[in-house]
């Protein structure tokens, strides 16, 4: 049976490593619909309409783009030091101890990082925003997905050490959730440990489309979709963004409680030819495909 996480209240928000931050923020403001809501010297911080500081941090690097680090919200203060004690004790690491965040959205946070070195903020006491719902907007992170080599030894990491727990696995993926959105972070069967791609909630259906449609007209196709999932029954549209950046608006993600029975893989097959419940979407490109293995964790 799943339950919500003792430890974790949600995801945050995703740092990222790009080469061009000039060009990364034309797009995330000007055709994805972030707003900038802070900067450093070296750093763009962009935002919702939700309650989260910031959904992106913006960093620079030479050469291919990366993930710099995953940032969940803490539920309370002493849970903090229970995610430390309990990442080495899952065979993780703690990178950096219990410290003020000097960013922009502050709180109190450790950095730790998995057995494969997928490296997590956890984070209380942070910045957060009015929240102001507007059309055509994201509002928040509705998931991450992380690629796994071994997804079954990957997973119990996130269950012992941040207490997520399994809302559905098909065959090839693993669904984590920490509250009551279906999952916050997937864990994805392939054979590299990179970013698959993060997932922006919109308001509704229309902004998913309209958002397609705005993406299209600045010359990113549509890569997978528009379709509705199995797990989690929502709604997406997948693209490719700068710097080979897998990103998905979707909306109507399944919101469940500690009742609700987990999937196998023999609960989530599609009659041939479908990939999603409409039966519309056609399969994901290969270009989605190898852009999902294209980011990989800046090693710490």
């Amino acid at each position: 049976m799943t339950h919500a996480s003792k430890l974790i209240q949600g995801l945050r928000s995703v740092a990222l490593m790009v080469p061009d931050l000039q060009k990364a923020e034309e797009f995330f403001t000007q055709t994805w619909h972030l707003k900038v809501c802070d900067r450093q010297e070296s750093a763009i911080y962009l935002r919702g309409t939700g309650a989260d500081h910031h959904l992106l941090s913006l960093h620079p690097c030479e050469g291919n783009a990366k993930i710099k680090h995953v940032t969940l919200r803490a539920r309370s203060l002493d849970t903090i030091e229970q995610v430390a004690q309990k990442t080495v004790a899952a065979g993780g690491r703690l990178v950096q101890a219990k410290h003020t965040v000097s960013e922009p959205g502050g709180g109190l946070a450790i950095v730790v990082a998995d057995p494969a070195g997928r490296v997590f903020q956890i984070v209380h006491g942070d910045t957060v925003n009015t929240a102001s719902e507007q059309r055509d907007q994201p509002i928040r992170l509705a998931h991450v997905v992380l690629n796994s080599d071994d997804v079954e030894n990957a997973r119990p990491f996130f269950e012992q050490a941040f207490d997520f727990s399994l809302a559905d696995r098909t065959r090839i993926m693993a669904f984590l959730r920490c509250n009551s959105d279906h999952h916050s972070i997937a864990l994805g069967d392939t054979d590299n440990n990179a970013l698959n791609h993060i997932a922006f909630l919109m308001p509704k259906l229309d902004d998913v489309m309209r958002g397609g449609g705005r993406m299209k007209d600045a010359g990113f196709d549509i890569e997978w979709g528009p379709g509705r999932h199995g797990p989690g029954n929502n709604l997406f549209n997948y693209f490719i963004g700068p710097f080979d950046l897998v990103i998905e608006y979707t909306t109507e993600v399944q919101q469940i409680d500690d009742t609700y029975k987990t999937g196998m893989p023999e609960d989530w097959k599609w009659p041939a030819g479908r990939v999603d419940q409409w039966g519309i979407s056609k399969p994901p490109t290969d270009k989605l495909k190898q852009a999902q293995k294209a980011i990989l964790f800046n090693p710490v």
